[in-house]
């Protein structure tokens, strides 16, 4: 049914929830799961070391913090990857930066996977309107089936 899952991490326990209903699908299937972590670079973690005034003398802690963020999900998505191949699936890694929901859409067609599945932090109200939602976003724009489970608040 599948050849190719695509499932997008951020390194929490909720985004990985995803995983439990993954698994079977992909073993059902014997499909390749593709793990994605998008590093966002205007993120607040990678603007506040910048200071209050946003341009500081040098740019150099935007830099490693971008570069720190990249380690750190290099050695997530090396772990991730390997805890799925000790159960038997075919799986890897792409990291990629930009803005979530673009690359997440642009790497389903990319990869052409058959599947994009994703647990969403369920977010509502005024934070949704201000952090905007990354699976609302998928789920509006992408062009093949999404599995979309939502994650409970207290994961």
């Amino acid at each position: 049914m599948y050849k190719k899952i695509l499932v997008p991490l951020d390194g929490s326990p909720r985004a990985e929830k995803i995983l439990d209903h993954v698994l079977p699908l992909a073993k059902a299937s014997e499909a390749e799961v593709i793990l994605l972590q998008v590093i966002t670079p205007g993120s607040p973690e990678f603007i506040e070391p910048m200071g209050p005034f946003g341009a500081p003398a040098t740019m150099q802690p935007y830099f490693d913090a971008l570069e720190r963020a990249e380690q750190e999900a290099a050695a997530y998505m090396e772990n991730s990857v390997a805890r799925l191949e000790k159960q038997g699936l075919r799986a890897r890694s792409r990291i990629l930066r930009g803005e979530a929901v673009r690359s997440i859409i642009d790497i389903a067609n990319e990869e052409a996977v058959d599947l994009v599945a994703m647990a969403s932090h369920g977010r509502s109200g005024l934070a949704r309107v201000f952090y905007g939602s990354v699976a609302n976003g998928v789920l509006h724009q992408i062009d093949r089936p999404l599995l979309l489970v939502r994650a409970d608040s207290g994961d």
